[in-house]
């Protein structure tokens, strides 16, 4: 085991991983990978893998993340594009603790990464070796792999990276973009500018429609209530059986006289009949119309046999006026 590492080129970069399995230390072989390397460090200065999973793995040979998204399909490069593969006869897959790219294909890396759990001598010239873990912090790494898995090797309970720091960083002209941090905060900008204000709605409440069939009933009512009330004779006056004449002058002498179907009838009979008893006779007819009336008003919502039968009294009672009149 010794021999391998003394093969191996010296390192020149470092990096640390918080994970919810421990803290896992990585030295880079920035020399040797600068680009996968470059890569690597600017993704952990943007924070681009934190709390991100590692979706996949598979036990006594990779455990894999870098992917945003957990899907295993997504994650993009610094560059904006994939870029090559960089291989070196020094680094080779002889064991464990090995930090890789992760591709579909040759050149094909983006931002998603794996460790080694075991030597793996079938991915030498496929997958470009960046770095390693260190120290004991690999017993960290170690433990990423014990979960449960499904058929498609993807953890029941993944673990995942908590934040990264960046330890020491060959490449002094690298500047973090800022282009993540700006896609996340502007969508909550624009969430307070689209925000509406408070407004009386009582749909929003769960009394709502009652408070507002309340409110309209409400205005309903004060506004029938703003009128004059009414009598027996307007609410009375759509029935075509009923006159809409007052039976006894008013007070104040303004009331018309009285017309009604039967005056034609009683005024060949006025000039029998004395004036002071055809007064006495119309106040005490009028008396008792007066009462008819009054409980005719009571029961009006009772049908239209009620009203009827009003209007036959009326009727009937100028009908008989010149009889009671000579019969007194």
């Amino acid at each position: 085991m010794s021999n391998i590492y003394i093969q191996e080129p010296p390192t020149n970069g470092k990096v640390l991983l918080k994970t919810t399995a421990g803290d896992i230390d990585i030295e880079l072989w920035s020399k040797e990978a600068p680009k996968a390397c470059r890569n690597f460090i600017q993704l952990c200065l943007e924070a681009y893998y934190d709390n991100t999973i590692f979706h996949r793995v598979v036990p006594g040979f990779i455990v894999q993340g870098g992917d945003p998204t957990g899907t295993g399909s997504g994650g993009e490069s610094i560059y904006g594009a994939p870029f090559k593969d960089e291989f070196h006869s020094r680094l080779r897959f002889n064991r464990r603790g090995l930090v890789a790219m992760a591709n579909a294909g040759s050149h094909d890396n983006g931002s998603q990464f794996f460790f080694t759990l075991g030597r793996a001598d079938e991915l030498n010239n496929k997958h470009t070796i960046f770095g390693k873990v260190t120290g004991d912090t690999v017993y960290n790494m170690l433990r990423l792999s014990e979960v449960d898995i499904d058929d498609d090797e993807r953890p029941h309970n993944p673990h995942k990276i908590k934040s990264c720091e960046v330890l020491f960083n060959p490449f002094d002209d690298i500047i973090p973009r800022e282009i993540k941090r700006l896609k996340k905060e502007k969508p909550e900008e624009e969430v307070k500018k689209l925000k509406p204000k408070g407004t009386k709605n009582f749909s929003l409440l769960s009394f709502g429609e009652e408070a507002e069939e309340e409110e309209e009933e409400v205005n309903r009512v004060s506004q029938s209530m703003k009128g004059k009330s009414k009598s027996s004779h307007d609410l009375l006056k759509d029935d075509p059986h009923l006159s809409s004449v007052p039976v006894v002058e008013s007070e104040k002498g303004d009331a018309p006289d009285l017309v009604d179907d039967g005056e034609d009838e009683s005024a060949e009979h006025d000039e029998y009949i004395d004036g002071d008893e055809k007064n006495l006779m119309r106040e005490r007819i009028a008396k008792k119309l007066k009462k008819d009336t009054s409980a005719n008003v009571k029961s009006a919502g009772e049908g239209e046999v009620e009203k009827k039968s009003v209007s036959r009294r009326w009727r009937w009672g100028f009908a008989m006026l010149p009889k009671l009149v000579s019969n007194s």
